[in-house]
């Protein structure tokens, strides 16, 4: 004992600092700070500027911290929707009857889906895990494919989009958007997700497939609705956009062709690639910031613009006729987009109240109410919607339809739907709407399908000259170091949908 105390005291000594004078003190850290500068070269200064770096290494840092992001931000998500998940269950069995041992087992099968919805996660879902039944769309940038899967048997809509089209035309920030809309959405207004994965050359979406066609396709059929058709298709669609909303999205692109019908003939929202949620990645500038450089979109308008005075009879044959094509362009159409929208001065979620406006018109008359025989032309009325909007005399509709028309398609400041989606609800053309059972009402127009795969639906026969079975053939896309460089901007484009896989008995 004696021993260990004399030892610690005379370690204790030696440690205890050595008190000089002021003077003494200051000699000593002069000293040191002269031997410090003697033996730190001057290169320690830490300078974290990255000039001198070559442009590989700058890459490769770029892409770590990309992966690197995505990866925690993906595992936080997931964490927080567990918790959610774990909370909504127990929230639910304290108001439900029954044992503890039975909430007990309902807790431990929510934890065994939870291990086994993170063991799939790991798993990678690839184009060969799906066969193609029939191609049943094309978009400016991809085509849509019924597949099935080669595991469970499956039947899903899988739209592809090809990654050189979507940095060659600057979409890169609509492609995000479009896939957040569809990951974050649990509507039964808006298409589901399921998966989304990628390989070198294609972009993923398996969706539901909804077999009753687009309303496009009906108005084309059709020509025109009555007022209790159009009034049913409308209130859903006012339904699908307070869902979306909702979520913080504006879609921005509401237009027939993107209105899909299920097969109970109700509605469903799909093609969210204009749509935008306010987040950085749902803003061009910064993938262009980003891959330092990308290809520059080109600017709208710059063709000649064509002055043919045709009347209208011949403008609505020639924008029916042309309708198909333009859904299928890289252009679009126009024709229900809201003006502000092209004067890109800051909008809001109303610009989509005034595509419903355009698309209850065109249920009504038969068509758009700008439509022209060119999108330059479509865009010069709509800028001047107030000479433009005109009722045809041949037509007639009510008074409350030509009412509400009117108040959707005008200005921002008083489009109704500004302060709420409560205010058209409100509105007597919807007088008798139930809005709270709509969707298990019946729809005026049922599909009649014969199979599991029935794309009666759906104009395939204009889409015979597209293969069968996606090209996956790399072109020299992934070879080149700086497509390479450019594929950063999906880093973490990969989804599962959890409620998918455990509601339906798939794992």
């Amino acid at each position: 004992m004696d021993f260990y105390h004399s030892n610690n005291s005379q370690q204790q000594q030696q440690q205890q600092p050595q008190y000089v004078s002021s003077s003494g003190q200051a000699d000593m850290m002069s000293y040191t700070y002269q031997h410090e500068q003697e033996q730190v070269p001057a290169e320690a200064n830490y300078n974290r500027s990255t000039e001198g770096f070559p442009k590989s290494a700058l890459d490769r840092a770029t892409a770590a911290k990309l992966k690197v992001e995505s990866y925690y931000k993906t595992a936080l998500d997931q964490a927080i929707e567990r918790k959610q998940r774990r909370k909504a269950l127990e929230q639910k069995l304290l108001t439900e009857p029954g044992s503890d041992e039975k909430k007990h087992r309902q807790l431990q099968s929510l934890g065994r889906k939870e291990s086994q919805y993170l063991r799939l996660r790991r798993t990678r879902l690839g184009l060969n895990d799906f066969v193609t039944v029939k191609v049943i769309g094309k978009g400016a940038f991809g085509e849509v494919r019924l597949v099935q899967a080669g595991d469970t048997g499956k039947i899903y809509a899988m739209k592809t989009l090809k990654k050189s089209e979507m940095l060659k035309k600057d979409q890169l920030a609509h492609v995000k958007a479009e896939r957040d809309v569809l990951a974050e959405s649990d509507s039964p207004w808006v298409v589901q997700l399921y998966f989304s994965f990628q390989d070198a050359q294609y972009l993923y979406l398996i969706m539901e497939f909804l077999p009753g066609g687009d309303l496009m396709t009906m108005l084309i059929k059709y020509d025109t609705f009555s007022e209790p058709v159009t009034r049913f298709y409308i209130a859903e669609i006012v339904l699908a956009l307070e869902a979306i909303h909702s979520l913080g999205y504006i879609h921005r692109d509401i237009k027939p062709d993107n209105i899909l019908i299920d097969q109970a003939g109700h509605i469903k929202l799909s093609d969210f690639g204009l749509s935008t949620g306010f987040r950085k990645t749902h803003d061009s500038q910064y993938y262009q910031r980003l891959l330092d450089g990308t290809h520059e979109s080109v600017p709208a308008g710059q063709e000649s613009i064509s002055l043919n005075i045709l009347s209208t009879k011949e403008k609505i044959a020639t924008w029916k006729k042309n309708r198909r094509a333009l859904a299928y362009s890289t252009v679009g159409t126009p024709d229900y987009l809201a003006p502000e929208i092209f004067l890109q001065r800051g909008y809001g979620q109303e610009c989509d109240w005034w595509s419903l406006g355009a698309i209850m018109f065109e249920c009504l008359c038969g068509y758009p109410p700008f439509c022209s025989e060119n999108p330059h032309e479509t865009y010069r009325k709509i800028m001047n919607w107030r000479e433009s909007l005109v009722f045809p005399d041949d037509q007639p509709i009510s008074r409350e339809a030509e009412d509400l028309i009117r108040r959707l398609i005008c200005e921002p400041e008083n489009r109704l739907g500004r302060n709420g989606v409560a205010d058209i609800k409100a509105h007597p053309f919807f007088y008798g709407v139930n809005w709270q059972g709509i969707r298990e009402e019946p729809s005026p127009h049922v599909p009649q399908l014969r199979s599991i795969t029935d794309t009666s639906y759906f104009p395939t026969d204009e889409l015979d000259t597209i293969p069968d079975a996606v090209d996956g053939a790399d072109h020299g896309y992934a070879m080149d170091n700086v497509n390479t460089q450019k594929d950063l901007a999906f880093v973490g484009y990969t989804f599962k949908r959890f409620d998918y896989l455990t509601k339906k008995n798939i794992l």
